[in-house]
């Protein structure tokens, strides 16, 4: 009896120790822990093409690697340069226009229209606010248009930062996914070696990560994207830069319940108020039939994958996600809402007598 107590608190000694060691290891990643995450995740999805990759220099494993992180970067990188250089551009000739539309009667031209006066006439009657005044509006827009070049050259910069912190986390994602793909079996057999589930626990729970994984990629950032490119044609269509409000209605899709409408609708009243009345319906019809069919149609498609989650869990694992890590918490929300299915149907399996002992009580 002795000699069992005192292996098992050994063991409990070790377990402790290896606890509070793999805490520390915690805080020390903790602020890489995003590109090592999105590593591991990128390393599922890439893994097939790197697979095809290997076939044709199986002997050489590094090579191999540095192939598919080499892909990897011309996919985003490249396209992402691109992109911010288009942004701050067209960023500056809209700042432009803006203040010249302003400062030159243009806004005094949109009080004067029938529905504003009537809203401003209502609003001044029936709402428990001082009398709004067109002048007193047209003076504070005024004000904010003449310091809004300065606001634009103050976020081109954060932009700048944010962009660079994005490609140093981008460059040390690159170098885990590196080893992540070279090693990828060892790495895998490790894993299932230390899990305490049984091999077919195991498969379903590599299976479901791997699927969710997919499926949120797919289902948040490619619904982004088509939603962006769409738009972007219909803002192009009716005079606006294109590239510049296509990737403004891409970040709008992220925010749950209100989306690109929060583009396109104020885009729309200043093409009413300014008298362009057809280009105004046609953004909003454009918006709603083709951007919004979009977000209904192919974001549940390609979340199609989450086994197990219902509408309502999709939804609040990616608003839950958003507001608890940011953009990234839209494939980590899934991805815990996943993982915890299925270690809760593991839990079901392996208590199942217990659970229908308690049921019949």
């Amino acid at each position: 009896m002795r000699e069992n107590l005192k292996i098992s608190s050994s063991h409990w000694v070790l377990i402790i120790a290896l606890l509070a060691a793999m805490f520390a290891c915690y805080q020390l990643l903790i602020p890489y822990l995003n590109p090592i995450i999105l590593a591991f995740i990128i390393s599922m999805l890439m893994y097939p093409l790197h697979e095809k990759i290997e076939a044709r220099f199986g002997e050489h494993p590094n090579i191999c690697s540095l192939i598919s992180c080499t892909i990897l970067t011309f996919i985003i990188v490249i396209p992402l340069l691109f992109v911010l250089s288009a942004l701050v551009q067209q960023g500056s000739v809209l700042s432009e226009n803006i203040y010249k539309w302003v400062t030159h009667d243009g806004i005094q031209t949109a009080f004067e229209h029938p529905w504003v006066t009537t809203a401003l006439n209502w609003a001044n009657h029936y709402l428990p606010f001082d009398e709004v005044e067109p002048q007193d509006i047209a003076k504070r827009l005024a004000e904010f248009a003449s310091g809004f070049g300065t606001r634009l050259v103050g976020m081109s910069a954060k932009i700048l930062g944010d962009a660079t912190n994005f490609l140093l986390d981008f460059f040390l994602m690159l170098f885990v996914l590196f080893f992540l793909l070279r090693d990828h079996n060892r790495i895998i057999h490790i894993i299932r070696h230390i899990l305490p589930f049984s091999r077919s626990q195991e498969d379903r729970l590599f299976e479901e990560v791997e699927k969710v994984s997919k499926s949120a990629v797919m289902g948040s950032f490619l619904t982004a994207l088509a939603q962006g490119f769409a738009g972007g044609i219909g803002m192009g269509i009716t005079g606006f830069p294109m590239l510049f409000w296509g990737t403004m209605m891409g970040f709008a899709s992220f925010i749950p319940v209100v989306g690109t409408a929060l583009v396109w609708i104020p885009a729309a009243a200043y093409l009413f108020l300014t008298g362009d009345t057809t280009w105004a319906i046609f953004l909003a019809a454009w918006s709603i039939v083709v951007v919004g069919s979009i977000d209904n149609l192919l974001r549940p498609l390609l979340m199609q994958g989450s086994n197990g989650m219902n509408t309502l869990m999709i939804f609040f694992s990616l608003l839950g996600g958003l507001q608890l890590f940011g953009l990234i918490g839209l494939l980590y929300g899934p991805l815990i809402f996943a993982i915890t299915i299925v270690l809760f149907n593991l839990y079901e399996e392996e208590f199942s007598r217990f659970l229908d002992k308690q049921d019949q009580s």
